[in-house]
């Protein structure tokens, strides 16, 4: 499997130079990132071009989070489900996770996924 250099910005209303102005990171002012809005363009995107170099994800990846509804009757998929997707794509093709970042501005839901790909990231050593 090919892993290209190239950027991916998970995030459905942000840009890259948006996430810098919260997260001071330098990685978000390249100007080699591709953004994806949804699951499923996340998973096409991959599918498609292969790992990219970085992810960065959002967690929450529509309107009805925002609202404040109550999340077991979201159906919209989030950034949490983008990572678990991506560790089953990584197993099942017998590769290693792209270097990750959460730039989310949600607490539980960054926590959430850091947690994930960072345990992830440990078994396979």
């Amino acid at each position: 499997m090919k892993m290209i250099k190239r950027l991916l910005f998970l995030d459905d209303i942000r840009y890259p130079i948006e996430a810098y102005q919260y997260t001071k990171q330098d990685v978000f002012l390249r100007n080699d990132w591709h953004i994806v809005r949804k699951y499923e363009q996340f998973v096409n995107w991959i599918l498609e071009k292969g790992l990219p170099e970085m992810i960065s994800f959002d967690h929450d990846l529509a309107d009805e989070y925002y609202l404040k509804l109550d999340p077991q009757k979201c159906v919209e998929k989030t950034g949490y489900d983008c990572a678990k997707w991506l560790i089953e794509y990584c197993m099942d093709n017998n590769i290693d996770l792209p270097k990750f970042y959460c730039h989310s501005m949600n607490p539980v839901g960054k926590e959430n996924i850091e947690s994930l790909l960072k345990n992830f990231k440990k078994q396979k050593k």
